[in-house]
């Protein structure tokens, strides 16, 4: 059973990752014609820090939803528990945080002012789920247990 839960939650990644970290940012890159750049720099070692950083903590969310949780990411196939476990016990949402963290280093690599504004959209989408539609799920799905994380633990700034 672990082992289906496990590779769901990596088919439901490989498809948000797909669209939203790498095809439409291809897509941003190619219309502005921005092109990979001739040498590695500082910049690009920087971003490829920041965007590998990212990445981990989307990973690491994705086994803490799929080990502790019992279930994926995905809104329509939720964890069965609330996953308070991995990067969720210093933050509520790390997984939008590596995913903007992985397009912020991505931006930074290639210089992309259109990047960094997707960027910037991504996580203004990510805080209206979060807000409009997870918040108010997980309230009524985990009730007291979630009331309680929430007062621990911080939606946006880690809590270390």
């Amino acid at each position: 059973m672990k082992m289906l839960i496990l590779i769901r939650a990596i088919i439901y990644a490989a498809l948000f990752t797909g669209l939203v970290l790498i095809y439409l940012p291809a897509r941003l890159l190619s219309w502005s014609g921005i092109v990979r750049p001739a040498s590695i720099e500082v910049q690009q070692v920087a971003g490829m820090v920041i965007g590998t950083a990212g990445a981990v903590i989307a990973l690491w969310c994705i086994f803490a939803f799929a080990s502790s949780g019992r279930g994926t990411p995905a809104p329509f196939d939720p964890p069965r528990r609330l996953v308070i476990q991995g990067p969720y016990r210093f933050l509520r949402n790390p997984m939008y945080l590596g995913a903007g963290l992985t397009l912020a280093g991505a931006a930074l690599f290639y210089g992309s002012w259109a990047l960094l504004v997707y960027t910037g959209f991504f996580f203004f989408a990510a805080h209206l789920f979060v807000v409009w539609y997870e918040e108010p799920t997980l309230r009524r799905a985990f009730g007291k247990e979630y009331a309680a994380y929430c007062s621990r633990v911080k939606r946006w700034w880690p809590s270390v």
